[in-house]
């Protein structure tokens, strides 16, 4: 029976299996009728006021409920048709009932079972909101895993639930009824804008000198050399804007979301720069040739330079008018346009059949192969080189990205941008050649416009012009103003119907400068929305439907405006043709690099595309950016090179998942295993520190000064145990964590911060000091903070104290720990600590802090509080004394080198201090100063202490014995039993025979202190060889006795021990 799916019988059969409860819904006031005539127990409390319980009559009939995965006690509802998302509660007698939360039913239906598991949907992969409501999220792992003690769903759309069809209409319609946005399909958003970019002035007025001067063979390569750029790069731009929903902001999105901020950044401010002050360039020429129609009929207003500036201004604000007008409106406009300028493209290809005898004189006599041949090969002129006549043609190519910059107003980007863009690349490629052709098939290269240069001398004629009656040789000695070389309107007078290709001309200026006023505030206002550059932010706002950024419009206006009136565009025009070759190169680079960083977020549905092809195009968008001109190309690359820099230093608060973390993520991994086959050397030896901070903002001084001699050299992890009772919430695990991390950035220390959770803290200290890192990127040294209040706390925690150092001593960890008489911890000082659950990070319990109404300080918080900052600052001239005493490998001496290397302590000089015999100071001072010569570390003096084993002062003797005396075990005041059974309880206890065994070197640790304050009271820092006491044999109480003994009231005190493996070598 388990095998099957129960049916719910009807009536009150005694064959009915279970009941179901009345299900009440928190807007009815009566209960609904339950679908049983039987009686129904009562229903479950209802948190939300529409929850039902199920119980069974006969669970025994259902089979074993361990058949379905559930535990013996947990009775199973079958599907029914009002399932929805299950939740398991516990009655208190032994039995478990399910219950649902919500009325949806979609999940259960779906498999036949009861869960609030969802099923794969689109909706839970969105970053926004859904159009209808609140946005969906899938069950947490928490809801479907932890213990049912707390509601699963807040109010709303329970996660895994869909809106029904009558929703989705309901939403589209109110959505409609507001006025929906305006989006353009591949062929209006896209392909047209493109075409009527690429097409412009350059067609009309300059192909046919270029082909004058290169020969159509020459012209064809330069049309493909432009057309290849160009189509790399749209192969680059599809595959990018297909990895993923692609919004508005064109170029900058496309760059920014592959290569991150700061290449997006840079880029994204000079393209929507470029953009304006193209606005500008094909304004003036627009300007210009309406006022050379105005020479010719003698109607100028002023002079030529003003009428330009005239029209120019009365030309961009009716463009603007346009374009405030709105996306639809704009849209219009582009199309009549580009009929406008088919219509001219047509009407010369008709008139280049056409020829007549008035045309002839003036170089135009039809298609003749013996034109072509002659115009097939170059004739360059006037200084002109195949670069330098493909550095005037190659701005005609650009203007690939016109569609993919209003792809936030595109109804699919990732279908409308490869189309869109590829197919007028190609459209107009096909053009450009068509036209050089032509041009060079049936316009000679050079015509004097007079009808009596007919050709007379058969000898010396030898033009292609002499086969068809004229001879043009005089045009040699210059002056001709007719043919492909001199003729800039040359085809005009080809056409059939001349005006209409100036009517062309007014078609591409305009079409180009309207797509260049609506890219530039798209793009700006993307930029500005992502809050790259924070004093930008007030033209992210955006109006009507289409959020339109008008204030963006209003500012290409104004740049557009000043350069018109400037009127002088020839030093401008190669820098706008670089800006925009700039973001070609950072797009084809964005698919290598992307590609080279081999992250399975990148997956772009288009797959015509090869990595080492978009390289190859970054490649040729840098050569081609130098053969336009070279300044420029200099230019360009310090402005980009200046806002990276910028962009880098201010590091926005952004994640976009960029390549470039793919990268860094694929070489960090590729490096920590490369490493993992190289056996650890002494000369590449470096402190790898575990500093036991707890919350990094508890205990600044100890961050600040590990970082010191870690910063650049070595790992630092900034370890933290928790030992909480309750567990752990991820959301607020990840917070604190994100907190953490962000505070160790802001305070620029760079370090890791890893919190684990433990029963207690030696056992987190076990955990961490086993766990932490990766491969060779594994913490060697352990450091901690001095327990300054160990004597008025639980002697437990001292046990636990000692325990660690012992434990580290265990895995072969140095141990460093730093003392300042002040402490060191300031997490109860008001506005230091964090409003958060934490452990005082010198083990002793754990507390919680929640910020009140600040009061003044007392006196001594004041001086912890300017101690924990001691270390931020330079700390100038004075000494870091190295009291060597123990040869522990040469990590003692190590690290005060290190320090002096960092520019905090780089004027300080080292002192170093060694034990020694009377008779023998000489001696070992030069042995010393041999050794660390050799080493290579300055030193400034070495001093010999011969008196070490001096016995100490009989008062400091006095303050020791009182020190103990709380912790003796006065085994032989009792007897031995009681002894051994009181020692067993608190093992940290200090036995008379202990105290005898180790009296010399208690001696030594108050005769040292006692140095220590003779020779060092005044240095800046103390660097000390820290006593081991034996596991086992040495008490913890003693053992903490030493330590305080040895470092009280010093400046601050590192006490160090290496792991005795040498970290020092002479050897090269």
């Amino acid at each position: 029976m388990s095998g099957q799916k129960p049916s719910l019988k009807s009536g009150g059969s005694s064959q009915s299996r279970f009941q179901v409860a009345v299900v009440t819904e928190a807007s009815s006031t009566s209960p609904a009728p339950a679908p049983t005539p039987a009686p129904a127990p009562a229903p479950a409390e209802e948190s939300k006021g529409r929850s039902r319980s199920v119980g069974f009559l006969d669970s025994g009939a259902l089979g074993s409920a361990m058949d379905i995965g559930l535990p013996p006690d947990v009775s199973h509802e079958p599907d029914t048709t009002k399932s929805d998302s299950v939740s398991l509660h516990s009655t208190g007698t032994g039995h478990t009932h399910i219950s649902d939360s919500h009325s949806n039913t979609y999940y259960m239906r779906t498999f036949g079972h009861n869960t609030i598991d969802a099923v794969p949907n689109i909706e839970f992969y969105r970053q926004t909101a859904a159009p209808f409501g609140e946005k969906l999220t899938r069950p947490s792992l928490s809801e479907l895993h932890d213990e049912l003690d707390k509601e699963l769903f807040d109010d709303g759309l329970a996660n895994g639930e869909e809106p029904s069809a009558a929703e989705e209409a309901a939403a589209l319609a109110a959505k409609e009824s507001k006025g929906g946005t305006i989006k353009f399909g591949w062929v209006k958003g896209v392909l047209i804008r493109c075409m009527l970019n690429i097409w412009g002035v350059m067609l009309f007025i300059r192909m046919s000198w270029i082909v004058g001067q290169s020969g159509i063979g020459l012209t064809i390569a330069i049309i493909l050399m432009a057309t290849l750029v160009t189509t790399i790069t749209g192969l680059s731009t599809s595959a990018i804007a297909t990895n993923g929903f692609v919004r508005g902001g064109g170029a900058y999105y496309l760059i920014s979301r592959s290569l991150g901020p700061e290449f997006g950044g840079s880029i994204g401010l000079i393209f929507a720069f470029a953009n304006a002050v193209a606005v500008a360039m094909y304004v003036v020429g627009f300007a210009e040739t309406v006022v050379e129609m105005l020479n010719d009929v003698d109607a100028l207003m002023t002079d030529e330079l003003n009428d330009i500036r005239i029209v120019g201004t009365l030309t961009v604000i009716l463009l603007l008018g346009i374009s405030v007008a709105g996306m639809e409106w704009e849209a219009k406009a582009q199309i009549v346009l580009l009929v406008i300028l088919l219509g001219a493209i047509v009407n010369y290809f008709i008139g280049s059949f056409m020829p007549t005898e008035s045309k002839e004189p003036k170089g135009f006599f039809g298609y003749n192969t013996a034109i072509f041949l002659e115009n097939l090969g170059p004739d360059f002129r006037d200084e002109e080189t195949f670069f330098s006549v493909f550095a005037i043609f190659f701005p005609a190519a650009t203007g690939i990205l016109a569609g993919a910059n209003i792809s936030g107003d595109l109804t699919d980007p990732q279908s409308a941008i490869p189309k869109g863009t590829l197919l007028a690349i190609l459209i107009t490629g096909v053009t450009y050649v068509a036209i050089a052709i032509s041009a060079g098939s049936c316009i000679v290269r050079d015509a004097t416009g007079d009808h009596n240069d007919t050709v007379t001398d058969t000898v010396n004629c030898t033009d292609a012009a002499c086969t068809l009656g004229y001879d043009f040789s005089i045009c040699k000695e210059g002056g001709c103003q007719y043919g492909l070389m001199n003729d800039f309107q040359v085809m005009s007078l080809v056409s059939a119907f001349g005006p209409l290709i100036t009517a062309g001309i007014f078609s591409a200026t305009l079409s180009s400068a309207l797509a260049s006023l609506v890219s530039a505030p798209k793009v700006f206002q993307a930029l500005c929305k992502d809050n790259i550059y924070p004093g930008l932010s007030m033209f992210a706002k955006g109006y009507g439907k289409n959020n339109e950024p008008l204030r963006g419009y209003v500012l290409t206006f104004c740049i557009g405006l000043a350069f018109i009136l400037i009127a002088e565009l020839n030093i401008i025009a190669p820098i706008i043709s670089n800006f925009f070759l700039a973001s070609y190169a950072l797009i084809n680079f964005s698919v290598f690099h992307a590609s080279m960083a081999n992250s399975p977020g990148w997956r772009p549905s288009f797959k015509y595309y090869n990595m080492w092809v978009s390289l190859a195009g970054a490649i040729l968008c840098c050569v081609v950016m130098f053969v336009i001109n070279w300044w420029a190309a200099l230019v360009t690359l310090l402005i980009v090179l200046a806002l990276y820099i910028y962009v880098s230093y201010k590091k926005p608060d952004v994640n976009w998942g960029s390549s470039t973390q793919a990268l860094i993520y694929n070489q960090a991994l590729t490096h920590c295993l490369n490493l993992t086959g190289v056996e650890d050397h002494v000369k590449n030896f470096r402190p790898q520190c575990l500093v036991m901070a707890g919350y990094p903002s508890a205990r600044p001084a100890l961050l600040q000064l590990v970082h010191s001699f870690t910063k650049n050299v070595g790992l630092m992890v900034c370890g933290h145990i928790k030992t909480v009772s309750r567990r752990p919430n991820l959301k607020e695990l990840s917070q604190d964590h994100a907190r953490c991390q962000r505070w160790l950035n802001k305070k620029r220390i760079k370090a890791f911060y890893t919190p684990v959770f433990s029963d207690n803290l030696r056992h987190g200290a076990q955990f961490l000091l086993q766990a932490v890192g990766l491969g060779r990127l594994k913490p060697n040294t352990l450091v901690m903070g001095f327990k300054n209040n160990w004597s008025d706390g639980d002697m437990r925690d001292v046990e636990i104290y000692i325990n660690t150092l012992h434990d580290a001593f265990d895995l072969q960890f140095g141990v460093v720990i730093l003392r300042l008489q002040e402490g060191l911890d300031i997490s109860h000082i008001q506005g230091q600590g964090t409003a958060v659950i934490s452990e005082s990070l010198s083990f002793v319990h754990l507390h919680i802090r929640f910020p009140t109404t600040k009061s003044p300080l007392s006196l001594t918080d004041q001086r912890l509080l300017e101690s924990s900052q001691q270390f931020k600052k330079k700390q100038g001239k004075g000494t870091i004394d190295v009291w060597w005493l123990f040869d522990d490998g040469g990590l003692t001496l190590l690290i005060p080198y290190l320090l002096t290397n960092s520019s905090k302590w780089g004027d300080c000089r080292i002192r170093v201090f060694i034990g020694g015999k009377i008779n023998r100071i000489d001696h070992d001072r030069r042995a010393m100063a041999t050794l660390l010569s050799r080493f290579r570390i300055d030193f400034s003096d070495i001093n010999v202490l011969g008196d070490i084993n001096t016995k100490p002062k009989k008062h400091n003797k006095l303050t020791f014995k009182e020190l103990i005396e709380p912790y003796r075990l006065k085994e032989d005041d009792m007897e031995q039993e009681a002894a051994e059974r009181l020692k067993a309880h608190e093992p940290w206890r200090i036995t008379d025979n202990e105290l005898e065994l180790y009296k010399a070197k208690t001696n030594r640790q108050i005769r040292l202190n006692e140095l220590l304050k003779e020779h060092s009271s005044t240095a800046k820092l103390i660097v000390m060889s820290m006593p081991l006491a034996r596991k086992g044999t040495v008490s913890s109480a003693l053992y903490m006795c030493w330590l305080d003994t040895l470092s009280k009231d010093l400046p601050p005190l590192l006490l160090v021990r290496g792991n005795h493996q040498s970290v020092l070598t002479f050897y090269s």
